[in-house]
């Protein structure tokens, strides 16, 4: 979280993705232009795509993610048109599929032949959360927030996007209001 533009959590490239849209309650889109969606690329230190997918391409994909976070934290399926751009896009990656040994297991790996674009590896990501039954995507539950976050917590109740920027002012007003007194 060290850039001051973005609010980069960490959880999932998608997600910082689509924190960067416009929602209530301050509804600044951090990327109105392409100047800025550079920044963001560079930022999260992925390759920058423009030149092989447009702006408004980009615009689109982030549209349509933000309608999956909604479905997602609602506990519905993920809606059919976004699986389809996302598999239109991981299919468009060149690359191979590797047999690698994780951890005493076998797994089925792909690698790609080259670096891939900003949109690919959005993709990826989305690929692996929806694919991951222990990843729950959650908003958070913090005052004026509107980022998204993965719970993979052990009980799955986590709240907030994370404890420094949202946990612990809730923990900073509730300590303030016990010390009121009461207005008679």
């Amino acid at each position: 979280m060290a850039d001051p533009e973005f609010v980069l959590l960490g959880d999932a490239i998608w997600l910082d993705f689509v924190n960067t849209a416009a929602t209530p309650p301050d509804a600044r889109d951090l990327l109105p232009d392409p100047a800025a969606y550079h920044r963001w690329t560079k930022a999260t230190k992925l390759a920058g795509d423009l030149g092989d997918a447009s702006f408004e391409e980009m615009l689109r994909l982030r549209a349509q993610l933000v309608t999956l976070v909604a479905a997602l934290d609602a506990g519905r399926q993920a809606p059919a048109s976004v699986v389809q751009t996302i598999n239109r896009t991981l299919a468009g990656s060149s690359g191979t599929h590797l047999l690698t040994r994780v951890g005493g297991m076998w797994r089925l790996q792909f690698t790609p032949s080259q670096t891939p674009s900003a949109l690919d590896a959005i993709a990826v990501s989305v690929a692996g959360t929806l694919s991951d039954p222990t990843a729950s995507v959650r908003s958070c539950l913090g005052v004026d927030c509107t980022l998204h976050f993965i719970d993979r917590s052990p009980d799955g109740n986590r709240r907030w996007c994370s404890l420094e920027r949202c946990g612990q002012r809730l923990h900073v007003e509730r300590r303030r209001s016990s010390r009121i007194p009461p207005v008679v």
